[in-house]
């Protein structure tokens, strides 16, 4: 109750600042202070309500709904603390505690910086106070009840000792599917527990715990970044309305910028993070996969970074009183920047994208989603509206034609390039609103020309000068660049077998960026360092991109079955499977295999196990990092030599193989009913799993299936009379993507083997994608840089 009174009051005293800095700004007298002092005690609140959720995590309040679904007492530390963000309601108290923290800093920020204080932070109070509405008890509190919504709860989690009470026993109830118990919770069971002296935390004793998709080191530091960039998306946006509302469009974009690129710095590197986790860890086989949710945060990104550009632009041309170039423009980008995190926070937070990616957000029901609604149109209204207003001031006083052979203009296109990009994914990102998907080729096609165009005016923008540049001078200051770069692009197109024609035109231009870049950045090391932002920033999206184009490019994968002590060629590398190493209390499997080339040789421990979360079978990649490759095993599938080669059944799944009678089976996929009603409403379907047999260096297909015409189940099985193999499904679980086939001699002539300790895994060879990582890391350096220098300046 306490935290829902406390988020209550920091809703009222946000909303009375607003009110205050409103009035402030239409010249009442004495309401500025007020305005400080509420925004003050808001920020105060909003920390002392994160300070409790947090308190209730670690102490395992199980009374508390959010508590409840999302933690367990046996848990680390860290893990419990990364639940406090874990669902919805937790992430919407993170973007709000963070948007608390940067309203205070930039509250000392603005009230340094003439009258800037009294419209920044009328309007990103405004921003505070819609997120407090978000998480308040009538929307989405974490501090809402268990029992104020009726729920089954598992009985392994209620304390047994009050199970067995008269009183008890009618909130009870089995279900035959699941052979599972359950304790029905809501307002009748607290109640009678409340009559009995039962609190509800003595009853239930247990969490339902964290997705163990999530019980990662980077769950801990992934959602926290990307929670700080959204709240600094709003500040461009503040300073944006701030300049609409006083019509005066010189001083705000170098008080702007700094924040903008912390802003995207943070951003950008959340993104990244993600990248890497679901790489290195959850095992989806690379750092980027086009998935919704990626991209909704990618939007924004895209967009703050083509500001940053025609900021630059702006803030150049003003100091030297030529006038103030793209106005309009970085008004525009910087509004969109946040209403297009708005968007993102729709998309993934609606339920729209549930079918569409692996890590969106269940559907949060009708209120909170028109809510999420509002919340998009309002700010849209309020920004797009605003430069509508001033569109005829704008437009008079702001519009310049660009020498073709300048800075201004090769910073403007590349800005462009990047809003085209950003389009891009956002059109693809937002067909699951009208019911389709998109490929990743969609992606892949449409970005690539703008990478390669990128890629240019990288360097070409750091040699062309402000208003305009003599040609004679832009050949001689890039002959070194050019030369290096044909010399480069030779090498990796001989060398590396890049045949491609656009992969050919982007490694040039990413060439040519990162040779451009440091020259510059190498000469001016030895003179202002302070002046190295760009350069380095510029350097690490050049050795991005060259890292991509390796790993895009050469990437090898092969799905290979490791016999125990047997050794396989495997992508260069001889491979061993040494053996299972229980950890964890036995809970979870290490199968370690060794893995030698030449004279080294290491032992990578992929892990697999059965999730008690969701009963599932989860796996984990391990990854052998070498200078120019990493070497990448994904576990597939074990089987522990146990089961009887005959008549009996063996479990598999996607991907995975089994020998039987000199042949190799491998299980490709489920192949279910086109109409899925028809499974869910009793109708006749039928479902059957596609099988691949090879036998004596020839394939054949044969899919065994299950029919059911309304009277049970019927299995069919499914003969390969090459392999003398029958294949019977016994049992399926397509949720799980998991099969119990049984597998027998047509004739009864069994070639008679003992059972084998098999272990298949998917390795991939990924060449030079350190590049990758580094040069995100030399990117968010030369971020840093920048911000340092232009928050220095926006002082003066």
């Amino acid at each position: 109750m306490i935290g829902n009174i406390v988020l209550t009051m920091a809703l009222l005293t946000g909303v009375f600042s607003v009110v205050m800095y409103f009035l402030t700004f239409k010249g009442y007298n004495n309401t500025q202070q007020l305005a400080r002092i509420s925004f003050h005690a808001t920020a105060i609140l909003v920390l002392s309500a994160s300070a409790l959720l947090l308190h209730a995590i670690l102490t395992h309040q199980y009374q508390y709904r959010y508590v409840y679904d999302y933690s367990g007492s046996g848990m680390s530390t860290g893990l419990l603390l990364s639940t406090f963000w874990a669902g919805q309601e937790g992430s919407f108290m993170l973007w709000t505690f963070f948007t608390a923290i940067i309203g205070l800093v930039l509250l000392d920020y603005t009230s340094k910086r003439g009258d800037l204080e009294v419209r920044v932070m009328m309007i990103f109070t405004l921003v505070l106070s819609f997120l407090l509405v978000m998480v308040s008890p009538l929307l989405k509190s974490p501090f809402n009840y268990i029992w104020m919504q009726n729920d089954f709860i598992d009985l392994k989690n209620i304390n047994p000792s009050y199970t067995s009470l008269p009183a008890i026993q009618n909130f009870i109830f089995s279900d035959g599917q699941s052979n599972k118990t359950f304790v029905q919770m809501g307002k009748e069971l607290y109640a009678t527990l409340l009559a009995n002296n039962i609190s509800i935390n003595q009853f239930i004793i247990e969490g339902k715990g964290l997705n163990p998709l999530l019980q990662n080191f980077w769950m801990q530091i992934h959602p926290p970044m990307l929670f700080i960039g959204f709240s600094m998306s709003a500040v461009p946006f503040s300073f944006a309305m701030a300049a609409i509302i006083k019509n005066e469009y010189r001083d705000w974009v170098k008080q702007s910028l700094p924040w903008l690129l912390a802003g995207m710095c943070v951003l950008g590197l959340a993104i990244m993070l993600g990248g890497y986790w679901a790489y290195s860890i959850l095992g989806w086989g690379g750092y980027w996969g086009w998935d919704p949710v990626e991209n909704s945060s990618l939007v924004p990104w895209l967009v703050g970074i083509a500001a940053i550009h025609t900021m630059l632009v702006q803030k150049k041309t003003q100091e030297k009183n030529g006038g103030s170039r793209f106005v309009k423009t970085n008004l525009i980008l910087s509004i969109m920047t946040f209403v297009l995190v708005l968007y993102s926070t729709v998309l993934t937070r609606s339920g729209i994208l549930g079918d569409a990616s692996v890590h969106s957000f269940v559907d949060p029901g009708m209120a909170v989603y028109l809510f999420l609604l509002i919340f998009l149109i309002a700010f849209t209204v309020i920004g797009i509206g605003g430069i509508i207003y001033r569109w005829k001031y704008l437009t008079k006083h702001f519009s310049f034609e660009e020498n073709v052979l300048s800075r201004e203009l090769a910073l403007f296109t590349g800005s462009v390039a990047l809003i085209a990009s950003s389009i891009i994914v956002l059109v693809g990102t937002s067909a699951p609103i009208i019911g389709t998907t998109v490929q990743t080729s969609f992606y892949n096609e449409l970005n690539l020309p703008i990478a390669v165009i990128i890629g240019l005016l990288n360097g070409l923008s750091i040699l062309l000068k402000w208003k305009t540049t003599e040609k004679n001078q832009l050949w001689k200051q890039s002959q070194f660049s050019i030369a290096a770069t044909i010399v480069l692009t030779a090498l990796i197109i001989i060398f590396g077998g890049v045949h491609n024609l656009m992969l050919i035109l982007m490694t040039f231009s990413s060439s040519f960026a990162l040779f451009v870049n440091a020259e510059i950045a190498w000469k001016i090391f030895r003179g202002r360092k302070s002046f190295l932002g760009a350069y380095v920033s510029h350097l690490g999206i050049s050795l991005f991109l060259v890292g991509v184009i390796a790993t895009a490019g050469h990437t090898k994968q092969q799905k290979v079955d490791l016999v125990k002590g047997e050794t396989k060629e495997v992508l260069g590398h001889s491979v061993t499977f040494t053996g299972v190493e229980p950890f964890e209390n036995g809970k979870k499997y290490r199968f370690n295999v060794k893995v030698a080339k030449g004279s080294s040789e290491s032992i990578a421990s992929p892990v697999m196990f059965i999730a008690e979360f969701n009963n599932s079978l989860m796996r984990e990649p391990d990854i052998l990092v070498g200078l120019t490759k990493y070497f990448y095993i994904e576990p597939v599938s074990y089987e522990d030599g146990t089961e009887s080669s005959d008549g009996s059944g063996v479990t598999m799944s996607k991907g995975s193989t089994h020998e039987f009678n000199g042949a190799e089976i491998i299980f490709d996929q489920f192949n279910l009913p086109k109409d899925m009603s028809a499974m869910t409403g009793g109708g006749s379907f039928k479902i059957g799993v596609d099988l691949t047999v090879k036998k004596d260096g020839k394939e054949y297909k044969i899919q065994p299936y299950m029919e059911n015409a309304g009277q049970g189940p019927n299995y069919v099985e499914a003969e390969c009379p090459e392999a003398n193999l029958k294949v019977k499904i016994s049992s399926m679980n397509a949720s799980n993507a998991q099969a119990v086939l049984v597998f027998s001699s047509i004739n009864g002539n069994q070639v008679q083997s003992a059972p084998k300790e098999i272990l298949s895994i998917e390795a991939s060879v990924k060449p030079f994608i350190s590049l990758v990582w580094i040069g995100v890391i030399t990117m968010v350096a030369g971020f840093i840089i920048a911000v340092s220098r232009r928050t220095k300046e926006s002082i003066n």
